[in-house]
């Protein structure tokens, strides 16, 4: 019995300490291991996907909430525009508009649809009121004075202006209509792009960009226009209509509003080349025109031509 159990044992041991048994149970823990080492890569790239797409989800979707909340800022509540025409008009500075006057302007800019492109022409005591009124859209001015542009500039950043100068005289009103009718079908088209326009009365060194946007609402309260020898504003008010009549898309009215149209310069120059017919409102200081886009071949400012210079002479 005891020789059997020794043999029994030495045949187990025998048995476990076989090479071919030793061999079989390394390769199936060589693949075990390999299978658990696939296993493991596999998930990390499926989690590392997962958080990389779970969180350009979120980048995307919060971009988007805070685009939509840019653009669907509402307008000021009527309130604060009161109080900021209020102000404005009651201030101590002596040359300013009304409150009439700006109460129209407001109203424009309030039904204009966001985000409204607002172009005024000549930097005054109203500047800061427009950019506040029009806080959800894009308020650009053109100044003749190129140091009280600069000062301006960087006292409030946050206005968007431009110098120009102006080429033209008070005393040549007569002179540059009369040319500007007989170049009507070439150089002072009523749609073209300024920025090539040989038209004495065109502005075509205004920043490039400044040509492409659709403007909704337009103000004209500069260059000067209080002696012969001012520049006036007939090259702002030609500018203006072209722009009006020659917009690509948006809203195919604009809003074109003349301070001082009480004076022979404004009123003769907005009947020529903004047209009585677009005449909504002249009230005191203030007309306000509305001058829709034409057709690219058209070659006449106005449906019936008079002769305004002649009336007004």
């Amino acid at each position: 019995m005891k020789n059997n159990v020794n043999n029994t044992t030495t045949n187990t041991k025998l048995i476990l300490l076989h090479p071919y048994i030793q061999k079989q149970g390394t390769t199936n823990r060589l693949w075990l291991l390999a299978f658990i080492s696939l296993f493991t890569i596999a998930f990390l790239l499926t989690v590392m996907i997962y958080t990389r797409e779970s969180i350009a989800t979120t980048v995307t979707a919060v971009a988007a909430t805070g685009a939509a909340k840019t653009t669907s800022s509402p307008p000021l509540p009527k309130s604060v525009v009161k109080a900021l025409l209020h102000y404005a008009a009651n201030s101590n500075i002596t040359d300013k508009m009304s409150y009439a006057d700006t109460k129209l302007i407001s109203d424009a800019l309030r039904h204009c649809s966001a985000p409204c492109n607002f172009l005024v022409f000549g930097l005054t005591a109203e500047t800061l009121l427009w950019k506040s009124l029009n806080h959800n859209g894009r308020t650009v001015i053109i100044e003749e004075n190129r140091y009280f542009a600069a000062y301006m500039e960087e006292t409030n950043p946050e206005i968007e202006i431009y110098d120009v100068q102006y080429a033209t005289k008070i005393s040549q009103l007569n002179e540059l209509i009369t040319t500007a009718r007989e170049k009507m079908k070439n150089e002072c088209r009523p749609v073209q792009n300024l920025l090539f326009s040989d038209c004495k009365l065109g502005l075509n060194d205004l920043p490039n960009q400044l040509y492409e946007v659709d403007w909704d609402v337009v103000l004209i309260d500069g260059p000067r226009g209080y002696w012969p020898d001012g520049p006036g504003r007939m090259a702002a008010i030609f500018t203006a209509g072209v722009l009006a009549r020659s917009k690509k898309g948006g809203n195919g009215k604009t809003h074109i509003f003349v301070h001082d149209f009480n004076r022979k310069v404004e009123r003769v120059s907005s009947e020529e080349f903004l047209c009585k017919e677009n005449l909504v409102k002249a009230k005191g200081m203030l007309g306000h025109f509305v001058v829709e886009k034409m057709e690219e071949n058209s070659v006449q400012f106005c449906r019936n031509r008079t002769s305004s210079t002649s009336s007004s002479s």
